[in-house]
């Protein structure tokens, strides 16, 4: 699920409702068996790099998930989600209740979503997700209960009103869908159902979810319910307000909440797990090695002791090239090192640079598994764009700039720019 994010005056007032969103993140978030929605193997996860796990090398790059986690930043991810790669089908329902009849047309509501949510994720995935959103039942379909019939709120847990309410989608939607023929399950409700998004969001997923109720004999284990619209910071609906469904089909895909229950914001603007209000965001190049988007040609793994250089490619840009190096700490923890620059999914960027993060798979959803490392501590940043929090927004290393990390006997690097706004790093490991 998502948090509500405006720094222009609104974040304190609503990070207490945080506490409840830990809790239903593991709750709702638990790997489950693979859901069948359609043959075929889960998404494509962690490519093998040669070498990256041989005694040699000492530390593998592909972090093995916290053994107490639900959803974790570890690879690979657990079955039970929804593919990542290839053609997924997205079967979208519109629904509305007795008590709040449908705010505009059911049309006008998918139109808010698509084709942009669709865009994003193929921008996104260099083209290796070509996401299909389909709304077999172009009108709002009616609930046979009011909407507040069914207690739903902020840190609301599957039982017993998402369940009465998938179960009913189910029933009102079984004489015209075909459940077995969609890879995931979006419900947009009608705005005017619950609070204000600027209020209290109420957005969420409940994916690989053992306890999914069934229809046409498969299980609905990967849903998301979107709510009510975001705003700008100004009352007007939001342009890029259609990113809460990419954050939310993200979990989907099992990737966790970058956030903390307690408020804490470790990742910034630099991941739409992190925050999807404001500017436009992509994902991480973890994110994106995770489910599959880069190849095993794109992203390097520096294990070995001694210097190491590489050149990488810019996140945003499509083609070839290096666009992760992964430095292992641990066998839980290190550093994901990539180029942002004002590219593809990330026209938020205002420090294009490389991105240094800290991932920890020890770290369940909602607990803060990533960490941008900031390389201008206390600057208070470099955007001033509503619904962005600030102080992460200039955290890209420059060239001449380093990390150190000591307890690891690491060092990394930024030694210089090419024309193309690629950037060289180099690695340095004590042992």
């Amino acid at each position: 699920m998502r948090r509500p994010r405006n720094p222009r005056g609104r974040i304190s007032a609503r990070r207490t409702a945080l506490a409840a969103t830990a809790t239903l993140v593991l709750a709702v978030c638990a790997p489950a068996a693979s859901n069948g929605a359609r043959a075929g193997p889960p998404a494509a996860r962690a490519p093998a790099l040669p070498g990256s796990a041989t005694p040699d090398d000492g530390l593998s790059c592909t972090l093995a998930p916290g053994p107490d986690t639900r959803m974790s930043e570890g690879m690979p991810t657990a079955p039970g989600y929804s593919r990542s790669t290839g053609t997924v089908h997205a079967l979208t329902l519109m629904i509305d209740f007795p008590d709040t009849p449908g705010e505009g047309t059911a049309r006008q509501r998918f139109a808010e979503f698509f084709p942009r949510t669709a865009q994003w994720f193929a921008r996104g995935s260099y083209g290796r997700l070509d996401y299909r959103p389909a709304a077999p039942v172009d009108r709002w379909l009616r609930m046979p209960h009011t909407f507040r019939s069914y207690g739903i709120e902020r840190g609301s847990t599957f039982e017993p009103g998402y369940r009465k309410l998938l179960r009913d989608i189910a029933r009102a939607a079984d004489p015209l869908v075909d459940f077995r023929r969609y890879d995931l399950v979006n419900v947009l409700i009608t705005p005017n159902a619950g609070p204000p998004a600027a209020h209290t969001v109420l957005s969420v997923t409940f994916a690989g979810n053992r306890e999914a109720p069934r229809a046409d004999g498969v299980p609905l284990a990967n849903v998301s319910f979107i709510y009510s619209r975001q705003d700008d910071g100004t009352g007007s609906f939001a342009a890029n307000g259609y990113r809460v469904l990419p954050h939310e089909n993200g979990h989907t895909f099992g990737l966790p909440d970058l956030y903390t229950a307690q408020g804490a914001d470790h990742a910034g603007h630099w991941d739409v797990m992190s925050e999807d209000w404001g500017a436009g965001n992509d994902v991480f190049a973890w994110h994106k090695w995770k489910l599959g988007w880069l190849t095993e040609d794109q992203v390097e793994c520096a294990a070995r002791p001694g210097d190491s250089t590489y050149a990488i490619s810019p996140l945003g840009r499509p083609g070839g090239g290096t666009k992760l190096v992964f430095v292992p700490a641990s066998d839980s923890a290190g550093y994901a090192i990539e180029v942002r620059t004002n590219e593809g999914n990330d026209e938020g960027v205002c420090r294009p640079g490389v991105l240094i993060s800290r991932l920890d798979t020890r770290a369940d959803s909602g607990e803060g598994p990533i960490t941008v490392m900031d390389a201008t501590p206390d600057s208070g940043g470099c955007t001033r764009q509503p619904n962005v929090h600030p102080e992460l927004s200039d955290a890209a290393y420059r060239s001449g700039g380093h990390l150190d990390d000591r307890e690891h006997g690491l060092r990394i690097t930024v030694t210089g720019q090419d024309a193309g706004g690629g950037y060289r790093v180099k690695v340095t490991r004590s042992a």
